[in-house]
């Protein structure tokens, strides 16, 4: 009864974590672009990269040494919701005159202490597991399926709650410039009130945070030198050449995590203006144009299964293979997307990215953290999992990112002939460049010892 009682909390810790981030992360985009600001959609998406190469290590360096976890991931979702709120009074205040900076500095802030949260909050179910004599990489996964849970139940909410009348930028077929129109209905994903959303069931997480298990500090004793005396150690990892090999490759792929959070609602809002020979709008009314985010749920719902297949891969296959069937997944994933359009049966290739999307990210990001979690040492392991997330979600997504967008630059905003096909083919070409070169050179931990600390 005891373990059914934490199991339960830890699911609600979940839930709350990822229905955070799937208020806005694949809607804000449409937004952005509803408000004329579609070219800085990457920056947006960039700066949770950005903040990511600091903000986890930092924040697992904290928990480590200083803070107990659960405490820490308190403190940053109270900052993570105050500053998201205040980016959705910014732009309700600013109707149809939002600017980029104000907006930008106020998700920006937010999104820095949302970012460690994710690696935060591994670091207290597997603390809380472990303590109850529970094994991590058993009953973690099963937890976990209701984070991807709560990130469906926020996509699902941010696009069908309709909200009434908001302003968009309307630009005509064919014209440089556009007018603001005032669109009636509108739902949440056309809407800043998604911000709303996210900042309060941060808030909500920050006080529910300190409910969980008590998770140690690590006091430093005795003399120490500099990578000991600022919480340092997790970089030693670097010397060890099969985990060096693994953070290379986890910013690698994390160059595609973010890709079609900025892009793929855009990318299937674009359709509503695609017209035939006759000038009448072709795919406009169709599901997957007018409920562009409940369609990239699919994606999240293929998580659920995917999570709970990991323990059955990770067992039967090992790290190396459940990591490279990930790398194979992306491949899939962005050749859907060129190869398909809203109609039938072309939808049916969006249908069939979403279902490999699962298979794309929790094949790569769970496996990796749990990795992280068996060959680290208790004195490290809340900062080695920031440093994956700094890899994954750091260096890799804002990389990723920022050359995702002069991808889309090149072959959409700024090219005579605009073609969406053309970049997501352009991503599917450098996912399986990193399939193959990561075939080649990692090795496969079940056949390589792995140091320790």
């Amino acid at each position: 009864m005891k373990n059914k009682s934490l199991v339960i909390k830890l699911i609600i810790m979940n839930f709350l974590e990822f229905a955070v981030w799937g208020a806005y992360l694949t809607s804000l985009g449409r937004y952005l672009g509803s408000i004329n600001l579609g070219p800085q959609i990457k920056w947006f998406f960039a700066m949770q990269g950005i903040v990511s190469i600091f903000m986890p290590t930092l924040m697992g360096i904290v928990a480590d040494r200083k803070i107990e976890a659960q405490k820490v991931l308190s403190l940053c979702h109270g900052l993570a919701g105050a500053f998201m709120i205040a980016a959705g009074f910014y732009c309700m205040s600013a109707g149809q005159n939002v600017s980029f900076a104000p907006l930008f500095v106020f998700y920006s802030l937010s999104v820095a202490f949302f970012m460690p949260t994710i690696a935060l909050a591994n670091s207290v179910a597997y603390n809380a597991l472990g303590k109850a004599g529970m094994d991590p990489v058993k009953d973690f996964p099963p937890i976990r399926v209701f984070g991807t849970i709560g990130f469906i139940c926020s996509m699902l909410l941010t696009n069908f709650l309709p909200l009434g009348n908001v302003w968009h930028y309307v630009v005509p077929d064919g014209a440089q410039t556009g007018a603001w129109q005032l669109l009636h209905g509108a739902s949440m994903q056309d809407s800043f009130t998604q911000l709303f959303s996210s900042g309060i069931l941060s808030l909500i997480l920050c006080a529910y945070a300190l409910t969980m298990p008590h998770c140690e500090v690590k006091k430093a004793e005795g003399k120490q030198n500099f990578a000991d005396a600022f919480g340092l150690k997790a970089f030693t990892l670097f010397k060890d050449r099969q985990f060096a090999i693994f953070f290379i490759f986890s910013m690698l792929l994390g160059a595609s995590l973010q890709i079609t959070n900025g892009y793929a609602n855009t990318f299937l809002g674009s359709f509503k203006d695609v017209t035939d020979a006759n000038g009448v709008k072709v795919f406009a009314d169709t599901f997957a144009v007018k409920n562009s985010n409940a369609l990239i749920a699919i994606s999240q719902a293929s998580e659920t299964l995917c999570i709970l297949l990991i323990p059955f891969f990770m067992k039967r296959f090992g790290i190396k293979k459940v990591m490279l069937i990930s790398m194979f997944a992306w491949v899939f994933r962005f050749g859907f997307f060129g190869l398909g359009d809203p109609g039938m049966p072309g939808v049916l290739l969006f249908i069939l990215s979403c279902v490999v999307y699962g298979v794309a990210f929790d094949f790569f990001n769970i496996s990796g953290s749990l990795y992280v979690e068996q060959n680290t040492t208790s004195d490290i392991r809340s900062s080695a999992q920031g440093l994956f997330m700094l890899m994954t979600n750091g260096l890799g997504a804002t990389i990723g990112t920022l050359a995702a967008g002069a991808v889309v630059d090149a072959t959409v905003y700024d090219a005579a002939n605009p073609s969406w096909p053309n970049a997501w083919y352009i991503f599917a070409g450098y996912a399986l460049v990193v399939a193959i070169a990561f075939m080649i050179l990692f090795k496969d931990p079940q056949k390589v010892a792995v140091k320790k600390g």
